[in-house]
């Protein structure tokens, strides 16, 4: 892994202009200004509200952190990486001279000889001086690879130089001719000095620990032990043990044991000293606030006939739940503290045309607030907003390279499928175009065991800035409607998902809207693969397709996973039976009649680039039109904006002359 830092290298706006470009731009501006990544990921304040920390994009795949003074609206760089494997995800501040980075990628490193992940905390100053790393250091010596180094419990203050961190330590084997051998096995937490390193145990490394969870103040509350197949470890069972602590004490009582798709701890609030989390009731997640004073009561805090309860709001770091989130049609969040309800809805009338309004961050006393607001035609945009001066201040663009386009606008729909199921899909439709017989692509999203929402999403507003019409259809096996709607998922249920997709397409045929003799369908990861299933299944249906990081032999997927600890739960998800093959487009290539693009990066380890490989292969030898794409060192997200513009350009090139636009 390789770490370059930056002494102030230069400054940075904080906010950047933008010449607006013609309607009528060309497919290679199109690809350049939807195929760059966020300008601002993962922003922080600092405790104090005065400066402001995020990542930006630099060139291609590098990666750079950038720290703001919010009065002085001086920007400077702190660090950066090159994206060749590193990739840095975000920072944060830890203390008032002090800020931790998050490091990830893949890499090469296993006996397999496949990608495998890797994630690394890192302190440094302000100017980008004196890093170190805050795991525990590898050693030749080490017994096993150690993918993800530590991870932050608790910010503490901010104020001060200490964090609570969970750190993985691997014993040391085959070290002979010394006693200095390290004997420490597994997740523990340290209070840990970001400067000096300097740090004080607070729980003994548990080899059978899988995460803790603090309540904010500097207490650790809950403990999670991940089951496995056999006492003696190694395999996941997909059982999720969880011990609490009451306050003030040291010992460990069981809070409840459950599968892991059955229960959600998400904060432990130390001010009503009650766990908030996730349980399912009539088939759907609910929120449930359970005390952790010794007698475990709970009580029932929101529901959702339709969809599942997905998350808590909380304020600050660490800080009091004030509310929850759900998404019906829209993404929802119910206050129940007044304060914020009533600022919410302010907020909602001063920004009427960002509908989508988040509190990101705020300054330890909560004055300051760093606050986002998007909507489907807007990416987003940040503002600090002072309570005490009541000021509403423009901080940083999300994507300023589109900033002048007329964007295309979202809406909810439902498709009526034969059986008579509602689907839930979101339609995307090209600016200043009559919606009639439109070239359409429909776009299955990824998971399966997930679903899109309504806002802004680069990938549908490319689309729609070339003229098609863009159907996302919410398939059964898609998450957050309920275990019925989940159908197991869309693997076990391909049929039913891809049938689902396929009245999706035939339906917005019968509206007018799609012109069915100009359809293309395209997806990313299980989204290429409902393409590549749907267009071997429907092989007149549509005229192209395109599957990025698709999953192509669902017998291939769980051998990608032989080697490694979850191998039971895929192979639990996925299942055996004839629908393994039946399910499977790469034991179906020759029924597919359709021009093929795919696009997959070469350390993907989500979903192997075999998948693509193979497909390329099993289409070639049939005869069939097929193009692979592959991006050297990118993973399954392919962080790159020159790459995804890359990409987008002979998606465009390719739609052109399949359907036209």
């Amino acid at each position: 892994m390789t770490l370059r830092v930056s002494l102030l290298a230069s400054a940075v706006g904080l906010s950047i202009a933008v010449p607006a470009p013609a309607q009528d731009a060309s497919l290679a501006a199109d690809s350049k200004a939807f195929g760059a990544r966020d300008a601002v990921i993962e922003p922080a304040l600092s405790a104090d509200g005065t400066r402001v920390i995020y990542v930006t994009p630099g060139s291609g795949r590098k990666s750079i952190a950038v720290v703001g003074n919010l009065s002085s609206g001086h920007f400077t760089q702190v660090v950066g990486s090159e994206g060749n494997p590193d990739i840095l995800r975000w920072c944060n501040f830890a203390s008032t001279t002090r800020v931790v980075c998050r490091i990830t990628g893949n890499t090469m490193k296993s006996i397999a000889a496949e990608p495998i992940g890797f994630s690394r905390l890192v302190a440094l100053n302000y100017d980008g001086s004196n890093p170190k790393m805050l795991g525990q250091t590898d050693s030749f010596y080490d017994a096993r690879i150690r993918q993800f180094d530590a991870s932050v419990v608790d910010w503490l203050d901010g104020a001060g130089n200490k964090i609570l961190l969970q750190r993985d330590y691997v014993p040391e084997e085959g070290k002979i001719g010394t006693h200095l051998v390290r004997t420490k096995n597994g997740l523990g937490v340290d209070r840990v000095d970001v400067t000096s390193l300097s740090s004080d145990n607070v729980e003994t490394p548990r080899d059978v620990a899988s995460d803790y969870m603090s309540d904010g103040r500097g207490n650790v509350r809950l403990m999670q032990v991940a089951g496995t197949v056999t006492p003696s470890g190694g395999m996941l069972s997909g059982q999720i043990k969880y011990l609490y602590r009451t306050p003030g004490s040291h010992d460990w009582q069981t809070l409840t044991e459950a599968k892991y798709d059955e229960f959600e701890a998400l904060a432990v609030d130390a001010e009503s000293n009650q766990l908030y989390a996730l349980k399912k009731k009539d088939g759907r997640f609910a929120l449930y606030g359970i005390k952790l004073d010794g007698t475990l009561s709970e009580h029932l805090i929101a529901s959702n006939p339709l969809v599942d309860i997905d998350d808590v709001v909380r304020f600050g770091r660490g800080q009091r739940v004030i509310g929850y989130t759900y998404a019906e049609e829209r993404r929802v969040v119910v206050y129940f503290d007044p304060e914020f309800k009533a600022l919410s809805e302010a907020l909602s009338k001063v920004l009427p045309h960002l509908p989508l309004v988040d509190f990101v961050d705020s300054s330890r006393d909560g004055r300051k607030l760093l606050i986002h607001a998007g909507s489907d035609s807007d990416p987003g945009r940040y503002f600090l907003f002072d309570r005490d001066a009541k000021t509403l201040t423009p901080a940083m663009i999300d994507r300023p390279e589109l900033e002048g386009r007329t964007l295309a606008s979202v809406k909810s729909v439902t498709v009526q499928a034969p059986d008579g199921a509602s689907i839930p899909a979101y339609l995307t439709l090209p600016p200043n175009k009559d919606p009639k017989k439109l070239p359409t692509i429909i776009v299955p999203h990824g998971g399966p065991s997930a679903r899109d929402y309504w806002g802004f999403d680069w990938l549908a507003q490319f689309l729609a800035a070339r003229g098609y019409a863009v159907l996302q259809p919410e398939y059964r096996g898609s998450a957050g409607f309920g275990d019925a709607w989940l159908n197991k998922n869309g693997f076990k249920n391909w049929r039913t998902s891809i049938a689902d997709v396929t009245a999706s397409a035939k339906w917005l045929a019968s509206q007018g809207i799609a012109d069915p003799q100009r359809t293309a369908i395209l997806g990313w990861s299980y989204g290429g693969y409902a393409a590549l299933q749907s267009a071997a299944t429907e092989p007149s249906l549509y005229k192209a397709a395109v599957a990025i990081a698709p999953v192509t032999d669902l017998a291939m997927l769980k051998m990608d996973y032989h080697d490694f600890t979850n191998r039971n739960l895929v192979e639990q998800e996925i299942g055996t039976g004839p629908h393994v093959a039946d399910g499977s487009p790469l034991r179906h290539a020759s029924e597919i009649r359709v021009p093929v693009l795919l696009a997959h990066g070469d350390l993907d380890s989500n979903v192997r680039i075999a998948h693509s490989l193979k497909m390329e292969a099993a289409l070639k030898s049939a005869g069939k039109d097929v193009k692979l794409m592959t991006f050297s060192g990118l993973d399954h997200q392919l962080d790159d904006s020159d790459a995804r513009s890359q990409m987008l350009l002979a998606i465009g090139e390719f739609l052109d002359r399949a359907i036209g636009h």
